[in-house]
């Protein structure tokens, strides 16, 4: 098995195994931390951050964490909530006007945070530059209709959530969620989470292998 580094608990033999075993198979480089009660129990990494194999997977190697980003904007939606500036039951229109348009003058905040809104997909073609495009792909978002009753079924929205509901977000603070997310959780918690990296730390950054992704 592929050597795992850092810290494990004895307890958590088994993560750091798995690892191993993952490493030795599919994975070209990964990690993996547990907290029990606030404190780290696991913190362990191996292989490699990129596809040749060339350059070691280091404690610090920033990687993408996919889906897990749509709970962090949704917990800077439920900060404001807590503060009294976002009411959940209320229409999306009331903080973003424009969200009104084709039938979504019903659609409500917690209906976007809950995948009911009708909104699983961005309507028409979207290339990886299009989704660079803040603006674009909200007034998109916007202008098009829902696919089904806000509110009476559940779709995933896998891309559209981050701009619906940071759109939200920017309306009401000014800030692009990822500068609200800074200021308002990772920066106060010390937390190494980004939503938009820095380019100082581009180095950093383990490249992501799609073979060995798409073979599991």
């Amino acid at each position: 098995m592929s050597e795992v580094q850092g810290l494990c608990d004895e307890r958590f033999g088994a993560v750091r195994e798995a690892l191993a075993e993952s490493l030795a198979k599919d994975d070209v480089g990964a990690s993996a931390a547990v907290f029990v009660d606030g404190e780290p129990v696991v913190d362990i990494w191996g292989g490699y951050a990129d596809a040749a194999r060339t350059i070691p997977w280091e404690r610090d190697t920033i990687t993408g964490v996919w889906s897990t980003t749509k709970t962090m904007v949704s917990l800077c939606a439920l900060i404001l909530a807590d503060r009294g500036d976002l009411d959940l039951a209320a229409p999306v229109a009331r903080y973003w006007p424009e969200f009104a348009a084709a039938g979504k003058e019903g659609v409500l905040v917690r209906h976007l945070l809950a995948h009911t809104a009708g909104l699983p997909a961005i309507d028409g073609p979207v290339s990886v530059e299009d989704l660079y495009d803040w603006p674009a792909i909200t007034a998109r978002l916007a202008a098009q209709p829902p696919r089904w009753k806000p509110g009476t079924l559940a779709g995933y929205q896998s891309i559209t959530l981050g701009f619906c509901v940071g759109e939200v977000i920017r309306r009401i603070t000014g800030q692009p969620v990822g500068e609200f997310f800074a200021a308002e959780v990772a920066g106060p918690l010390g937390a190494r989470f980004h939503m938009g990296l820095p380019a100082e730390h581009d180095d950093r950054v383990a490249t992501l292998v799609v073979a060995a992704y798409e073979s599991r």
